[in-house]
């Protein structure tokens, strides 16, 4: 049985994208989201008629009569529990997910247009990844080429890559200097 998660394929005819994501510990995340969607999302025009909910429950801590239901709508699968991802229209980046996870930390991402110029669009997106983590103060970070959102500690864990770091040793071994100096992995962490 084959499985295409959300961003898995590509239109005919349709550059892929470079995503970047930042995991953020649930005690860390006050702040951290609505800083993620003042800065990086197209409030005005978000893309995805659930946003308003989202906010109300996760930014403001107010949800309204439907919105778990709404958020619900969001699950990748049956299976889970709490966990989802909102794909939203971005402000000087090609897309902005934010992804809630089982644990219920937050993976915030942005998507760079036009990684097939691979060496370029790869220093982006271990530049973007780094600052994300200093200005979320997130624990760890992963980049790839139509990288779906992971959705759990293990998913992030496993996930295959083209770009991993982490912060004070927490979720994955790899360091950002090993990025820097060309000898990032590829593939899953060897944990």
């Amino acid at each position: 049985m084959s499985v295409l998660w959300p961003g898995g394929a590509v239109a005919s005819g349709v550059s892929p994208v470079f995503d970047v994501y930042v995991w953020v510990e649930p005690g860390d995340r006050d702040g951290s989201l609505s800083r993620f969607i003042d800065r990086y999302v197209d409030v005005e025009r978000p893309g995805d008629p659930r946003f308003p909910a989202f906010v109300r429950t996760f930014v403001s801590y107010d949800p309204a009569h439907g919105d778990a239901d709404a958020l619900a709508e969001l699950r990748r699968d049956d299976a889970a529990e709490r966990a989802f991802s909102l794909y939203l229209r971005a402000i000087g980046y090609y897309g902005a997910i934010v992804t809630v996870t089982e644990e219920g930390a937050f993976v915030l991402g942005l998507s760079l247009d036009g990684p097939l110029n691979a060496s370029e669009t790869t220093r982006e997106a271990a530049d973007l990844m780094a600052a994300l983590m200093a200005e979320f103060a997130a624990t760890g970070g992963i980049a790839g080429v139509e990288l779906a959102p992971p959705q759990s500690a293990s998913e992030w864990r496993d996930a295959y890559v083209l770009l991993r770091t982490v912060r004070a040793g927490k979720l994955d071994p790899v360091s950002y200097d090993a990025i820097i100096d060309g000898a990032a992995p590829i593939g899953a962490s060897e944990e």
